[in-house]
C-alpha cells in the first residue's frame, strides 16, 4: 500500500506527510486552520458522536470501541472508498487530536484502511 501514517495534529507538518487529512469529527482546540495545513477535514470517517462519547478515551472501553468503530466503518463504505482513493494517489497522514498516542480512533482507522484499501492500490 502507498504510505499511510498517523500523527497528532499538534505535531509540526513535515515534507513527508503527503496529503494531510484530519479524521476527527470536532475541530481540535488551540490550533488554527492555517497552522494545521490540512488538505482535507474528513469528519465523515470519524466515530459517531455517540460512540465517541461512550468511549471517552477510557482504556477499559478500548477493545469494545475498536469493534464498534469497525462496525461503523463497515456501514460507511462511501467514506472508506473516498480515503482509499486518496491513499492510492498519494501518501496520506491521518491527523487526530487525542492526547493518547496509542488509544485513539486513528490507530483503528489506519489498520482498517490498510486491510480494506490494499487490493485497490496494487
Amino acid at each position: 500500500m502507498t504510505r499511510l501514517q498517523i500523527k497528532r495534529i499538534y505535531d509540526l507538518p513535515s515534507a513527508d506527510d503527503g496529503t494531510r487529512v484530519l479524521v476527527d469529527r470536532l475541530w481540535p482546540r488551540g490550533i488554527s486552520k492555517a497552522d494545521a495545513q490540512l488538505d482535507e477535514w474528513y469528519k465523515e470517517i470519524a466515530p459517531t458522536t455517540e460512540l465517541r462519547k461512550w468511549f471517552g478515551h477510557d482504556r477499559d472501553n478500548w477493545q469494545e470501541f475498536q469493534i464498534r468503530y469497525r462496525q461503523e466503518l463497515d456501514a460507511n463504505p462511501d467514506a472508506v472508498e473516498h480515503l482509499c482513493a486518496v491513499i492510492s494517489k498519494n501518501g496520506v497522514t491521518l491527523l487526530y487530536a487525542a492526547h493518547d498516542p496509542v488509544i485513539n480512533h486513528a490507530h483503528v482507522l489506519e489498520q482498517y484502511l490498510r486491510e480494506h484499501c490494499q487490493s485497490r492500490t496494487r
